[in-house]
């Protein structure tokens, strides 16, 4: 089980990711080999360390790859001129909702973060780049005066990391919430979270 003719290395990779994303869903990282992540793929062990050097980096690609991914690029495509606080709005209303198998990989990673050193510092550099998404957008509203100038961007990103992942380890069938609800939560939330009158002209006179 070497390389599949007729294969390019790129589809190999896919391949590998899908898999990956699979077993780890289903048998976690601790339960899952590296052989057995081979064996879905059908691939040979060695063409899988020909793309990843690790059971840690591949559980990690897999988790960017295939995990639950923020909706950013498909809205933004959809409509460039969506607010930034409309984007907030669309992203926290799909938290609750229910995930496929895939979707709780971020979970997996998580807990092998807590107890295998290798894996907690490729999550670092995974959770790091996920925050400066989020203060980049903080940066953007607060400039566009959507985002009170006086809120922190990385304590907003903080903020939306720990809902993002709470999510996924409190899902629906453990405690649900209704839609309306959550969408009426939000709003509030980030309606507290526009500049006041005395900020707006703070911003102004600056």
């Amino acid at each position: 089980m070497g390389r599949i003719a007729g294969v390019t290395a790129a589809e190999t990779r896919e391949r590998l990711l899908r898999a990956a994303a699979d077993v780890f869903a289903e048998r976690g990282y601790d339960g899952t080999r590296v052989a057995d992540i081979a064996a879905a793929a059908g691939v040979s062990n060695g063409a899988l360390y020909a793309h990843f050097g690790s059971k840690a980096e591949l559980l990690v690609a897999a988790l960017r790859a295939h995990g639950r991914r923020l909706l950013a690029d498909y809205l933004f495509a959809a409509d460039p001129d969506r607010s930034i606080a409309e984007l907030l709005l669309v992203i926290g209303r799909s938290l609750p909702r229910r995930r496929d198998a895939r979707g709780h990989l971020i979970v997996e990673a998580l807990v092998a973060a807590r107890r295998h050193e290798d894996v907690a510092r490729l999550m670092r550099d995974y959770v790091g780049e996920r925050a400066d998404w989020l203060v980049g957008l903080v940066d953007v509203a607060q400039a566009g005066g959507e985002l009170d100038p006086a809120l922190s961007p990385n304590a907003f990103a903080h903020f939306c990391l720990l809902l993002a992942m709470g999510s996924a380890l409190v899902p629906p069938d453990l405690h649900g919430v209704g839609g309306e609800e959550w969408a009426a939560l939000l709003t509030r939330v980030v309606g507290a979270l526009a500049p006041t009158d005395s900020t707006a002209q703070m911003g102004e006179t600056q």
